[in-house]
């Protein structure tokens, strides 16, 4: 898919220079990568609030560091970071870092999120309930409830600047965040953008999802035959992109390119997908023609995997209607089975999953899978597996019909 303003001659290469990551697994791209190589599982009970009254009593929660990396930002400033904000702040620093980005006035910031600070709005709705006539820190708690305070603080963190965007479109946020931020370099709008996804559990959320019956009792399973419902997770993923001639000016080291972006809305149901999944194989056509690519090229696809009944049969029919005759050759997994599904950080957290596998050339299994559904034609990657491939596709689709996928190339 061509932006046609501008000629194809002239539309920018957009790499990855820097990726940070933190999930139930642990903190970095060390702990991640021997994590899902493996197909660890990081499920345990929840402890940050009360789930005694909860059909389900299990997430893969993070022990979130209690030292904050050194950054600019002053104490005051880092005792007002709640859960989510911490977990953006460590993800983002490793990105950096790594990237070697120094300060600078002007870098675009696309993050993808769901909830936010959503802790502290739980927190100011207790405390109006307990002591109504107090205002004791409520204007802090609803200030940096919000999730562009995340952002602010991440720009603080760094001595930048620069234009913030927030997408939050239920489960493809991550996804759609760092798709976005692709566009706005091949569209000639920026040179680097820092993006991301990033969400905490909160009482909130796992209730909510809870209440729906969309947890599973048993464990998360994705594209299982006897599947029955996802498990929730929470972490940060940030990336460092520019362009490629920015970055071989600078000498970076490149970890790996984008070369495919697609979005597709389908507006059938306010949580349930279309059967069918026209809208998933919608985003995943408009990714490969973005790319230039046929779905043999593909070498493992990251599938969005919840677990649930309706979302791994919409995404399995998609994928068979988008991959032919090739699906029986394109190995894909579910990594939710290993840390759950982490909502608005997701979709980010898969594009650095699939850029672990490019780099340290293995495919991430579905650990928890027992009998595959007899409707995916393609293989379920099950066990630890070594394979060198050029071409991972990852798929996000979230409530309210958002699709998004994106490609990413090994670059040698």
């Amino acid at each position: 898919m061509l932006f046609p303003s501008v000629k194809q001659s002239a539309i920018p290469r957009v790499v990855i220079t820097g990726a940070g990551i933190i999930t139930a697994l642990g903190l970095g791209w060390k702990q991640n990568v021997e994590g899902f190589r493996v197909g660890q599982t990081a499920f345990r009970p929840v402890t940050p609030f009360d789930v005694s009254r909860q059909r389900v009593k299990t997430a893969a929660e993070i022990d979130v560091p209690a030292e904050l990396p050194r950054t600019f930002l002053k104490r005051k400033a880092e005792k007002r970071l709640e859960r989510a904000g911490k977990m953006l702040l460590h993800a983002a620093h490793e990105a950096w870092e790594q990237s070697g980005w120094k300060a600078s006035d002007n870098i675009p910031v696309v993050l993808g999120t769901t909830s936010g600070g959503m802790s502290l709005g739980e927190d100011f709705y207790r405390h109006a309930l307990q002591s109504p006539t107090s205002d004791f820190q409520q204007a802090s708690r609803v200030t940096y409830y919000q999730s562009q305070r995340q952002a602010m603080e991440l720009c603080n963190a760094f001595g930048f600047s620069g234009p913030l965007m927030l997408i939050a479109n239920a489960c493809a946020s991550g996804t759609n965040s760092i798709g976005h931020a692709y566009d706005l370099i091949r569209t000639g709008q920026a040179d680097r953008v820092l993006t991301g996804g990033f969400d905490a559990i909160s009482h909130l959320v796992f209730s909510g999802f809870d209440s729906l019956q969309a947890l599973s009792p048993t464990r998360c399973r994705p594209f299982d035959a006897h599947r029955d419902g996802l498990a929730l997770g929470e972490g940060a993923a940030v990336l460092t992109l520019e362009t490629l001639e920015e970055a071989q000016r600078r000498g970076a080291t490149i970890l790996a390119e984008i070369v495919g972006y697609g979005a597709c809305t389908d507006s059938h149901h306010l949580t349930q997908p279309h059967p069918q999944g026209d809208a998933a194989l919608g985003s995943m056509n408009a990714a490969t023609e973005c790319a230039g690519l046929q779905p043999r090229q593909i070498g493992y696809i990251n599938a969005h995997g919840t677990g649930t009944p309706l979302n791994d049969a919409a995404e399995a029919g998609a994928i068979n209607r988008w991959a032919g005759e090739q699906a029986k050759n394109i190995p894909v997994s579910s990594t939710k089975a290993s840390i759950g599904h982490t909502l608005g950080a997701a979709g980010s957290i898969e594009v650095v999953i699939c850029l672990m596998a490019l780099r340290e050339n293995f495919l991430p299994p579905t650990a928890t899978l027992e009998t595959p559904d007899p409707l995916c034609q393609f293989p379920i990657v099950q066990k630890p597996t070594a394979a060198s491939f050029e071409y991972a596709l990852t798929n996000s689709f979230g409530f309210g019909g958002a699709n998004a996928t994106l490609i990413l190339r090994r670059w040698l």
